[in-house]
């Protein structure tokens, strides 16, 4: 079957339009998360949550990371998790632990690097706009404080920052 010259230019201006359009989805979110150190009669490192949020509603559109004690017998760190109290109403309360891709041991003081790719996992459904990357600690015998973070999601932008007043330290993210 002979294909006419229009259909062909057609088929080739919708692929190549679909081509260009790749970048954008194919985008990474870099984040930074410090875990300060503190000095306290009895330290232990905190849970972490990591989510995304929409700001219009405040609802979760979806888990990044989830960092807990995971290595306990029997699973026993999960009991734990509800104490990040925000993430746990919104998404946590609905997942299975170990969650594949998402769940990880807790992290020593210091800056955490992460990069999560946008061709997979909870950024892959995500579409252009603006978004609040959320960032939850709790601590046993210590306080609990959730970090928003403003940013565009879809087109690489500036390093957004937001900084917590004790269980967490900077959150850096960047679209990249």
């Amino acid at each position: 079957m002979k294909r006419s010259p229009k259909l062909s230019l057609s088929l080739l201006t919708f692929a190549g339009a679909a081509v260009g359009a790749a970048p954008a989805l194919a985008a990474d979110l870099a984040v930074t998360v410090e875990v300060p150190r503190l000095t306290v009669a009895e330290y232990h490192k905190p849970y972490v949550s990591i989510w995304i949020e929409n700001p219009a509603d405040a609802t979760a559109a979806g888990t990044l990371a989830v960092w807990y004690d995971a290595g306990s017998k029997e699973d026993k760190g999960v009991k734990w998790l509800k104490d990040m109290r925000q993430w746990w109403r919104k998404a946590g309360r609905t997942m299975t632990f170990p969650a594949d891709g998402v769940s990880g041991a807790t992290r020593a003081p210091g800056p955490q690097k992460l990069v999560f790719s946008g061709a997979k996992g909870p950024l892959k459904d995500l579409k252009p706009g603006q978004y609040n990357l959320v960032v939850e600690a709790a601590r046993e015998v210590g306080g609990q404080e959730a970090v928003r973070v403003p940013f565009a999601w879809g087109k690489p932008g500036k390093l957004a920052t937001a900084k917590g007043m004790a269980e967490l330290g900077a959150v850096t993210v960047a679209v990249k």
